[in-house]
């Protein structure tokens, strides 16, 4: 079991969801600290994610629960579930096994828009 790493008693109750009943989560690679992907959870998702140890979203797309790896195998172990100060946004922390993007991309960040020095 995954615990939702918070100083706030009150757990679940923080966190603000959107008119869907979404909440975005940020995908950070746990060992290098890369960020991997943003997408969206529902409270099904988070709590599959919580209890499984497996990182679960909800797919804007179609519309439905998404398990990250379930066909390409690219499983994310979920090692901490962070909220935000103002509990509008999540952070899972990941062991990835494999890409994060569906490009075969390490990361989903890898278009660079401009370069500001």
């Amino acid at each position: 079991m995954v615990e939702i790493n918070q100083q706030y008693p009150s757990g679940w109750d923080i966190l603000k969801w959107d008119s869907q009943g979404l909440i975005p989560v940020i995908v950070q690679d746990a060992q290098t600290h890369a960020v991997l992907t943003l997408a969206y959870a529902n409270a099904e998702a988070l709590r599959l994610s919580q209890t499984t140890g497996e990182s679960w979203f909800w797919s804007r797309s179609r519309q439905e629960l998404w398990h990250k790896g379930a066909t390409s195998g690219h499983i994310q172990q979920v090692v901490e579930i962070r909220a935000d100060c103002d509990g509008d946004a999540l952070l899972y922390l990941v062991n990835p096994a494999g890409p994060a993007c569906h490009t075969g991309a390490v990361s989903c960040f890898y278009n660079i828009l401009e370069n500001v020095e």
